[in-house]
């Protein structure tokens, strides 16, 4: 299968003119709520009392946890992260999706793991002594949209702990993310045997068939509480996000690149700084440091970061002391229309949440990138729960409209829209009490998918989209 590369960049370029508008509608302090005439109107209550949607629009649950695979794995519990391709030869849809678990119950194996055995020599990444092997990973569902329904669903990666989200790439295959610093060894958190270190980045080739990714870490991305990537289409760059309250933004430059692909093996890993303000605090916590307003925008320089598996979990605190800026927990990003959108969902005044806009040189890796370096802009920051509360994964529907799940613990969980003219909407509210993770779109456009993830639920929903 081969999505090529001006495909990906068309389908993410739609993410601008969505957020263009959204910005002249947000000010620090500035109470907003959601415009009632966009989007796609009132909500409608769920008799199932599930997802309220608008009128005209329905979903239906096509994947549960625990259910048997075609593969006779298990599907595991806490979905979370998940992209969509195409498959051109068959014309349906490919689902990879994350499962953000750590050793215990609820993963591919049944209890006890006692489908284990049914794991090939060499696709286990870390079997954990044969007590608490890692149940994470990645599972794949291949589904019809026409039809409207799952025609496989198969375990695709195995034995990693808390794949929380990744990214597409326009080489056709998922990036998955390890959202932990476990070392090798026993660990007193989790009460796991791991015989692997664990904090890293796995590739995931988009496939229709079951089939069983050789579990290679890419070491050279670095170690550290990964959550999300999104590629540069144009220069092949990898941009990382870090679920830490005091992370870092980071790029990867792979060593060998081609037309088709880079090498992920071997590369640069960097972490972004602001030009002139060395070791900035971005999050907007502390007014004392001079807070950071919506719009403003800065150039950035790039820092060279050595020992990136980062034995001690001290890559950020070594980023951070040598001039890298702060993030409030980054957690979504999405590459579009020439641009990175990075959601930071702890950032601002009232943490919950900042929207960040970086703006690539247009010479991003070469020796001169200093002299046209990248921009970074506070694109938004809400300062109100009414309009977006702790922003997570985000997407963009072919129409141009933004997708944007919400983390809310307790409260309830909205996929908040914004139209192409700038108008923030409520698209669905669960009623589950569960984070909503992953949402992304069929590449025919017709079906929204997305997690519910404490339900172990996978969606789909369709409707009358705007064309």
């Amino acid at each position: 299968m081969h999505v090529s590369r001006r495909a990906f960049l068309a389908r993410s370029s739609f993410v601008a003119a969505g957020f263009v508008g959204l910005q002249s509608l947000i000010h620090p302090g500035k109470s907003s709520a959601s415009d009632d005439s966009a989007g796609y109107g009132e909500l409608q209550p769920d008799p199932d009392k599930r997802i309220d949607l608008p009128k005209g629009f329905s979903y239906r649950v096509i994947s549960t946890a625990g259910e048997e695979m075609a593969d006779g794995f298990l599907v595991p519990g806490l979905p979370d992260g998940m992209g969509a391709f195409a498959d051109e030869a068959s014309g349906l849809t490919v689902l990879i999706r994350n499962h953000e678990l750590t050793p215990g119950g609820g993963g591919p194996f049944g209890t006890k793991n006692a489908l284990i055995d049914r794991v090939p020599e060499g696709k286990l990444y870390d079997a954990g002594r044969g007590m608490t092997p890692g149940i994470g990973g990645t599972t794949t569902v291949v589904y019809d949209t026409q039809k409207q329904q799952v025609v496989r669903q198969f375990l695709s990666l195995a034995g990693t702990y808390r794949n929380c989200a990744g990214g597409p790439t326009p080489w056709s295959t998922w990036i998955t993310c390890e959202e932990t610093n476990v070392r090798t060894g026993f660990d007193i958190k989790t009460g796991a045997f791991s015989e692997q270190d664990h904090g890293y980045t796995f590739e995931v080739p988009v496939t229709v068939e079951p089939h069983l990714v050789d579990p290679v870490p890419l070491k050279a991305m670095g170690r550290f509480n990964h959550e999300a990537i999104a590629v540069n289409p144009k220069s092949g760059v990898i941009y990382q996000t870090e679920d830490r309250g005091d992370g870092c933004i980071y790029r990867f430059i792979a060593n060998r690149h081609d037309e088709l692909r880079p090498n992920l093996s071997s590369g640069k890993l960097q972490a972004l700084a602001i030009k002139g303000q060395s070791s900035r605090d971005t999050r907007n916590h502390n007014s004392n440091l001079g807070l950071m307003e919506p719009g403003d925008a800065f150039d950035v320089e790039w820092i060279d970061l050595d020992d990136v598996e980062s034995p001690d979990d001290d890559l950020r605190h070594r980023a951070f002391k040598a001039g890298a800026a702060m993030f409030a927990r980054g957690e979504g990003i999405w590459f579009g229309d020439g641009a990175a959108y990075i959601a930071c969902t702890s950032g601002g005044q009232k943490k919950i949440g900042q929207i960040w806009k970086y703006t690539p040189s247009p010479i991003e890796g070469s020796t001169e990138e200093g002299e046209q370096p990248g921009r970074l802009e506070l694109f938004i920051e809400p300062n109100d729960s009414a309009l977006v509360e702790n922003a997570d994964n985000l997407t963009v529907a072919p129409s141009g409209e933004l997708f944007v799940c919400e983390d809310r613990g307790t409260n309830t969980a909205r996929l908040i829209g914004v139209t192409s003219s700038g108008q923030p909407f409520v698209f669905a509210a669960c009623h589950l009490k569960s984070e909503l993770a992953g949402a992304t779109f069929s590449p025919d456009g017709s079906t929204l998918f997305f997690n519910l993830q404490k339900s172990g639920l996978t969606i789909a929903v369709t409707g009358p989209w705007h064309a």
